[in-house]
């Protein structure tokens, strides 16, 4: 099952699975195969790092989080591929946190830290079991001099969020009450309404931008499904 490291990862013609765009069009849909693939939960997270020594002691030293592995190899895959260290904080229910750190490499423009939400949408949330632990996270964190933001509601959640020495957002959150076939309904309904709006608007300069649209058309879906 391993590919790391041998003759067919090296091959750039067997990587299509990292630089081809996917035309989803042409992909078969699992309802027509009759194969239920399913998930087992979160195995890890994994993003660079180009700050070892912040990134491990900030993991394990102010979070508290015990470091559990660390892979160290050679340079694989691409000619002038790096040699790295990518290692593993436990994060709970056999999850980890983990990072690669490229030896000898300095951190792109493009992975720079921003104040954007295109930026901050890209992040990993990790629950705790109960609103006495997510008060424990944020005035602990708070107490060891890390800035948290204020406790956020939204919908199901509710969240406290900051950042670790790279940059990277993180989330701690507690989920507020089971989710059931009602909210799979209004999930489905709801992005119908999207999509329908943008596909008549696909190739016309005006887009799709206000949230009013798409809760209208959604009322509509939501009147016609109660009917039918």
């Amino acid at each position: 099952m391993g590919e790391h490291g041998n003759s067919a990862y090296m091959d750039p013609s067997k990587r299509a699975y990292r630089t081809a765009d996917v035309d989803v069009s042409t992909l078969k849909r699992a309802k027509n195969d009759n194969v239920q693939l399913r998930l087992d939960g979160v195995d890890h997270t994994a993003r660079p790092t180009w700050k070892l020594r912040e990134t491990v002691e900030f993991y394990r030293d102010v979070l508290g989080l015990p470091l559990v592995h660390t892979i160290s190899a050679r340079g694989w895959g691409a000619p002038g591929h790096p040699d790295f260290l990518h290692f593993f904080f436990d994060a709970g229910k056999g999850a980890t946190i983990a990072f690669f750190y490229y030896l000898g490499t300095d951190r792109p423009e493009r992975y720079m830290p921003e104040d954007h939400h295109f930026y901050a949408a890209n992040h990993t949330a990790w629950g705790v079991e109960s609103p006495e632990e997510l008060v424990k996270w944020k005035e602990t964190l708070e107490a060891r001099g890390l800035k948290v933001s204020p406790y956020t509601r939204h919908e199901i959640l509710e969240s406290i969020y900051f950042r670790d020495p790279n940059g990277y957002p993180l989330e701690i959150t507690l989920r507020l009450r089971d989710l059931h076939r009602l909210d799979a309904k209004d999930a489905e309904l709801t992005l119908d309404a999207a999509m329908q709006l943008e596909d008549e608007r696909r190739g016309q300069p005006e887009r799709l931008k206000d949230i009013d649209t798409v809760w209208r058309r959604k009322g509509k879906l939501v009147s016609e499904f109660v009917e039918g």
